[in-house]
């Protein structure tokens, strides 16, 4: 048996003492072969492309274990994290970017009055600067026609005195023409009742940061979760209850990384800017909650492409020819861009729900469920809140109409139709959704690590 060299003083191995030229020879050959690794790793990110969904394994990309947290298909559905946060960086972002800052996707018809069905006694939303003027029905839609003065800078005041709660109503010229209104049967609102309504300009009232948490924002989630999905999640609940309970926390994860992603950080020098501590607290902490997010917009991006035919032919029209033509030309290249099609032709498949012989009870059950969660978007106590969620509700609502109003092809049937409002609201909830998984995305493992290694260190200070 022979034995292994003895390390010399220092750790040298067994070459030590072989004198400068073999050291000089070793240095230009480490340093070559890491020349020609970079150089491999240039040429790869250059021709970088797609990844195919089979291409990546469930343990890690490149089969390289631990490389990034969330890895292999997103669960119940047809493509995988790496794809989405591809497809979603360099096609999907970018588009609905732009999409949803021209003027048809800018304005949203919203009924902001409150009248919560549920508990009357909350008087919170009824401070005068949450409240919206009601107009005559002679002089609507004289609102939306002329430019909204705003509320006076005394009333600037809601929800713990915080003025960036109020929904910012001021509005150009334009007026939407040219679409067949239709109600939604997803949602509670009525949606052809103008009498109600007041158009929003979305630019102008950002999903963000706005002061209302407390007892009355933690009901409204207590109320949507332990009411409208009972027992969820659980072991042996169906597919589609399962799926609504991952819809309902996809979106509540989705609203979480907005107002972390736009906080204020400090309301004396009205500073806004990223809190990643309430991002992992609230998100990131819980790694269903990332999953559930992906989820969902992978639900509402196959609704979305399922309806390319209609959405298609829609008249996006708002008496501004050179926006509309843009309009038009970004929504064809949202449905059939090739790499979006070849990456994840399917993003998640409906056809394998409400199957059994208890499917359509199943479906009524579901679909009033949901009803009540868009009614309890009328208790939210903060106007541009409500907002938010009226339109995030209204555009997964949307998403289930298209997904569920189906002939025995499969195809949307001849009787289908989607409301301006609809598709304005299912293309803004694909843009929240997509900004929520970039984010994710990008802060997500650096954020996670930073965390721990801070409130670590404070523990072990803390000890000492």
């Amino acid at each position: 048996m022979t034995s292994k060299p003895a390390p010399t003083a220092n750790g040298a191995g067994p070459d030590a003492g072989a004198g400068g030229g073999v050291r000089r020879r070793r240095r230009f050959w480490v340093a070559a072969a890491v020349v020609l690794l970079l150089a491999l790793l240039a040429a790869a990110v250059s021709s970088r492309s797609f990844p195919a969904i089979s291409s990546y394994s469930r343990s890690g990309g490149c089969g390289c274990p631990g490389a990034r947290k969330y890895t292999g298909m997103v669960e119940d559905c047809c493509c995988d994290y790496e794809t989405v946060d591809a497809i979603n960086e360099e096609v999907l972002y970018p588009i609905l970017q732009e999409l949803v800052s021209l003027p048809f996707f800018r304005y949203f018809k919203v009924k902001l009055w409150c009248d919560c069905p549920f508990w009357p006694d909350d008087g919170m939303c009824r401070l005068r600067d949450c409240s919206v003027c009601e107009c005559p029905d002679n002089e609507f839609p004289e609102p939306f026609k002329k430019p909204y003065s705003g509320l006076s800078p005394e009333n600037m005041i809601c929800q713990e005195g915080k003025p960036e709660a109020t929904v910012d109503r001021t509005l150009d010229t334009k007026v939407f023409k040219g679409w067949v209104e239709t109600d939604n049967p997803w949602t509670s609102d009525d949606e052809t009742d103008n009498a109600e309504m007041t158009y929003v300009n979305l630019q102008l009232n950002p999903e963000r940061y706005t002061g209302y948490t407390g007892d009355s924002a933690r009901r409204i989630w207590d109320s949507i979760y332990k009411e409208n999905c009972p027992k969820y999640p659980s072991e042996d609940m169906c597919q589609e209850k399962k799926a609504l309970y991952k819809l309902i926390s996809g979106l509540h994860s989705s609203i979480s990384v907005h107002i972390a992603y736009g906080y204020l950080l400090d309301e004396s020098a009205n500073l806004w800017g990223h809190n990643l501590p309430l991002l992992y607290d609230r998100v990131l902490k819980y790694p269903e909650r990332v999953q559930n997010l992906y989820f969902t917009y992978l639900f509402v991006l196959r609704a979305v492409t399922k309806a390319a035919d209609y959405l298609e032919q829609a008249e996006y029209n708002t008496g501004n020819p050179e926006e509309d033509l843009k309009t038009q030309s970004l929504v064809k290249q949202l449905l059939y861009n090739h790499k979006l099609r070849s990456a994840c032709p399917l993003p998640f498949d409906e056809a394998k729900l409400w199957q059994g012989e208890n499917g359509p009870e199943l479906k009524q059950e579901i679909q009033k469920q949901f009803r009540n969660i868009s009614a309890i978007m009328d208790c939210v106590g903060c106007e541009k809140c409500r907002l938010w969620g009226k339109l995030q509700v209204l555009g997964l609502g949307t998403a289930l109409k298209i997904l569920f109003s189906v002939d025995g092809e499969n195809n949307l049937n001849q009787q289908f139709h989607l409301q301006r409002n609809e598709v304005i609201a299912l293309v803004n909830l694909l843009n929240r959704l997509s900004e929520s998984v970039k984010f994710v995305h990008e802060k997500g493992q650096s954020t996670e690590e930073g965390i721990k290694q801070l409130r670590s260190s404070t523990v072990q200070k803390g000890a000492s």
